[in-house]
């Protein structure tokens, strides 16, 4: 076991960093305050190979490793949660395409995603229904196949070129209005709870997909988020992700990286608040002396620093478990994005503490740090879906 990473990690980490200090740091301000889609800086980023990393060098991305690629998406977010997130969500929904969609899907798209041209959507929580995946309400049915006694076509009939058609409506979608192509959870079969749920791959420029981004959001202002109408939404039958009915579990498969990803997200505003925190400390002065000096500030500033290290810690075991296919991958995932999501909420409050009134107002970044970093303890799972995933778990 090592606790040190390679060089070529330390590379990464040093070739994202620069680039985030170069490119989004100066501009961050302006997107969150126009809530404006990072569109170039994103396209600059796959030029850098830093859109979706981990898909394999054969569909055009760098082949990362999980633990160097949440070493991108932490400092994606470590020069800031808006762009930078911006950039680290473009690739949601290709884990799914290359582990479980046909071959035809990844040679189409993952290049389109990690060059830069398009990030994708992936359409799962919707209105009455977050948590609750598997009581979505979104439905596909299949019309021009033959229809069995039971009213649904057997499992070959989707290679018969017949199609789905999908009605139902999908809230909070990363993505969802800039993506030029989406992944959409719906129920194949109502009465069969999770058992009924399947994976379909779909353009959004075609009848039946409709996007209204939603603005006005606490935090993470850059990125896309939109509710999606889907009124009879057509998908040829060969665009099924995987098995007809296997989409629930093929998504908690997938959850797993991403839930390890979003406590790199919440290490790397965490950091940011933390740096930020250091360089006040160091230039605010109080009774003729820098704050960095007294010990209330010292102790905030130790205390802080400790939980972005552990933060860090348990996110690249995640990530580390994950790469080995480890029985313990899942558990210690949803542990790293509770603790981090959870703390990374602490540490930037403290930030706002260490910075006192100059905290509270956009003159200085802690107070976006502070908004932006609330959402990771709510997408992918809330932090009371991890204590229930980890309580499983032991139990």
């Amino acid at each position: 076991m090592t606790f040190r990473l390679s060089s070529e990690q330390e590379a990464i980490r040093e070739a994202v960093r620069g680039f985030g200090e170069a490119e989004i740091r100066p501009v961050a301000s302006e997107y969150e305050a126009e809530e404006r889609y990072p569109e170039e800086l994103r396209r600059e980023a796959a030029e850098l190979d830093l859109v979706a990393p981990h898909v394999p060098e054969a569909y055009g991305g760098a082949g990362m490793d999980a633990v160097s690629t949440l070493l991108v998406t932490e400092e994606l977010w470590r020069a800031d949660p808006g762009v930078g997130g911006a950039i680290a969500a473009a690739d949601f929904g290709t884990g799914m395409i290359h582990d479980y969609g046909e071959e035809w899907m990844r040679e189409e798209w993952l290049p389109r995603i990690t060059g830069g041209e398009t990030p994708i959507a992936t359409c799962i929580s919707e209105p009455a229904h977050g948590s609750n995946v598997a009581g979505m309400e979104t439905r596909a049915e299949r019309d021009g196949a033959e229809q069995s006694s039971a009213g649904s076509a057997p499992p070959e009939a989707t290679q018969n070129g017949d199609e789905w058609v999908i009605d139902g409506s999908k809230m909070w979608i990363t993505n969802g209005s800039v993506a030029d192509v989406a992944i959409v959870m719906a129920k194949t079969d109502p009465d069969a709870g999770h058992r009924g749920i399947t994976a379909f791959l779909t353009e959004t420029d075609v009848p039946g997909y409709e996007a209204s981004r939603i603005d006005n959001k606490l935090g993470i202002r850059a990125q896309d988020t939109a509710e999606i109408h889907l009124d009879g939404l057509r998908v040829p039958a060969e665009n099924v992700i995987g098995e007809v009915g296997h989409g629930f579990y093929q998504l908690m498969e997938f959850f797993a990286p991403a839930r390890a990803d979003v406590a790199a997200q919440a290490t790397g505003v965490a950091q940011a608040a933390l740096d930020a925190s250091v360089d006040y400390a160091r230039e605010r002065e109080q009774f003729g002396r820098p704050i960095a000096e007294f010990q209330a500030i010292r102790h905030k500033l130790a205390d802080m620093a400790t939980l972005v290290e552990t933060g860090r810690a348990m996110t690249y075991r995640a990530g580390a478990a994950i790469e080995a296919g480890a029985e313990d991958a899942t558990r210690l995932a949803s542990m790293a994005k509770l603790f981090c999501s959870e703390h990374a909420v602490e540490v930037t409050d403290e930030a706002i503490q260490v910075h006192g009134g100059a905290g509270y107002v956009s003159d200085h970044p802690v107070e976006r740090y502070y908004r932006d970093a609330r959402i990771t303890k709510i997408y992918d799972g809330t932090s009371e879906i991890q204590r229930n995933i980890i309580a499983d778990d032991l139990l």
